[in-house]
């Protein structure tokens, strides 16, 4: 069974690897691809208003063009000194041409005032499972933690480096590829999502 994994990021993409399952528990082996096996497929614009509008788009837009069965998600970074933002727009929190460290020293600006018990934050990741016929199912995962006051650790993307977890001891840019995935708001998601998967549940 071939499924695609509907994402241009690298880092993104051996995450997920490590996390979705190879085989069914009936014995089907799961094989996966990702955009790169698709020349010229490009996902259409995250313009959705929720986290959930924007995953099932990305999967659906990809099943129907593939005719595979396709995963995607989304995750926002919710801050609440900032009343939840970026929230949807975590990706381009500082512009729509930004990078991983204009979105991070953006968002270390914003804070620049705030002490530790005013700096809680969660990653929340939506992730979708979608059918050529444009079916779908979503799963959630959450992490809690702090936006720390720089940059930390050299593993992970994104806002790893400044996101803190474990009582604010560790960023998750500290920590390994295995470690992550086991408390990741990601991995968290594509674990429930991988359920699905390994038990051959339809989507519904």
């Amino acid at each position: 069974m071939k499924i695609l994994i509907a994402t241009g990021n690298p880092h993104k993409l051996k995450e997920l690897l490590g996390v979705l399952p190879t085989k069914t528990r009936r014995g089907t082996p799961l094989q996966y691809v990702s955009l790169a096996d698709f020349s010229g497929l490009h996902l259409p614009p995250e313009n959705g208003q929720t986290l959930e509008e924007n995953a099932a788009l990305k999967a659906v837009y990809a099943a129907r063009k593939t005719g595979l069965a396709a995963i995607s998600d989304d995750t926002g970074l919710e801050v609440d000194a900032l009343n939840g933002a970026p929230g949807v727009y975590t990706a381009r929190y500082a512009g729509a041409q930004a990078d991983d460290d204009d979105n991070n020293r953006k968002l270390l600006s914003a804070l620049e005032h705030k002490q530790l018990p005013q700096r809680t934050a969660r990653f929340r990741t939506i992730a979708c499972l979608a059918t050529p016929e444009g079916q779908t199912c979503t799963f959630e995962g959450t992490l809690e933690g702090f936006i720390g006051f720089g940059y930390r650790g050299t593993n992970g993307f994104g806002y790893d480096p400044i996101f803190m977890v474990d009582d604010g001891k560790k960023a998750l840019a500290e920590l390994t590829e295995t470690q992550k995935n086991k408390i990741s708001h990601r991995g968290k998601a594509f674990r429930k999502l991988a359920a699905q998967l390994t038990a051959e549940v339809p989507v519904k």
